[in-house]
C-alpha cells in the first residue's frame, strides 16, 4: 500500500527571507521525516503592512532554496486575490491533493494567536501543527495552551529548538544603515537585496 505523502508548509511574509526561516524547515524536515517543505510567499496580509511586492519576495524564497531538493517554492497563496487566509490555502491544497497529509509549521508565539485567525477550526481539521518551541519560551504554558487546542480538534507537534536570533525587521534595518547582512541571508538573497536596492528607504 502506498505511503501517504506528508508535505509540511512554512509560510511567512518572507520580506526578506533569512537563514532562521531555512533553520526551522530543515529540523521539520528531519525530525517528522517529511517528504519536502513548500515555502509559501503568503500573498496580501491582513496583518502586515508596507510588505515588499509579491514578485520580488517569490524570487528571493526561490534563490534561497533552490539548492536543497527537499524544499520547493509555492506561489499559491501569492496567485490568489484578495487577503491571505491559511485555512482557504489549506482547502485549497486539500482539493487539489486529497492523498496528502500536510503539517504547518509554526512559531509556538502563534499558538496563543492561531484562535483568532480566520476560521482556525479548519486548520485543526486539514493540517497538523508542528510548533517550534525555543529554548527561551515557557514550555508549561505552551503545553497547557496546546492541551485547550487539542481539545478543539488541534494535532500538534512540538519541535526544540535552539533560539536563532534573526529577523527581518532588523535585516530591513541593516541594509537601510548600510551595515553587512551576509550572516543572516543566503548568500543569492543578499546579492539580489543589494542589486535592486531593495529596503534602503522606509
Amino acid at each position: 500500500m502506498e505511503q501517504t505523502r506528508k508535505i509540511g508548509i512554512m509560510g511567512g511574509t518572507f520580506n526578506p527571507i533569512h537563514n532562521g526561516h531555512l533553520a526551522l524547515a530543515d529540523a521539520a524536515y528531519k525530525a517528522f521525516s517529511l517528504d519536502i517543505i513548500l515555502f509559501m510567499p503568503s500573498g496580501k496580509s491582513y496583518m502586515k503592512q508596507h510588505v515588499l511586492d509579491n514578485s520580488r519576495r517569490v524570487t528571493m524564497v526561490s534563490k534561497a532554496i533552490e539548492s536543497v531538493p527537499y524544499f520547493e517554492l509555492s506561489t499559491i497563496e501569492v496567485e490568489r486575490p484578495g487577503n491571505t487566509y491559511t485555512s482557504e490555502t489549506l482547502q485549497q491544497l486539500t482539493q487539489q491533493n486529497p492523498d496528502i497529509q500536510y503539517y504547518f509549521i509554526m512559531g509556538a508565539d502563534s499558538l496563543f494567536y492561531i484562535e483568532k485567525w480566520r476560521n482556525p477550526e479548519i486548520i485543526f481539521q486539514l493540517s497538523t501543527l508542528i510548533c517550534m518551541v525555543r529554548d527561551d519560551y515557557d514550555m508549561a504554558d505552551i503545553k497547557k495552551k496546546g492541551a485547550e487546542l487539542t481539545q478543539k480538534g488541534a494535532n500538534i507537534l512540538y519541535l526544540n529548538m535552539p533560539k536563532i536570533d534573526i529577523s527581518s525587521t532588523d535585516i530591513r534595518n541593516r541594509v537601510k544603515n548600510h551595515q553587512s547582512i551576509s550572516e543572516l541571508v543566503p548568500e543569492k538573497v543578499e546579492k539580489y537585496i543589494l542589486q535592486e536596492h531593495l529596503y534602503e528607504e522606509d
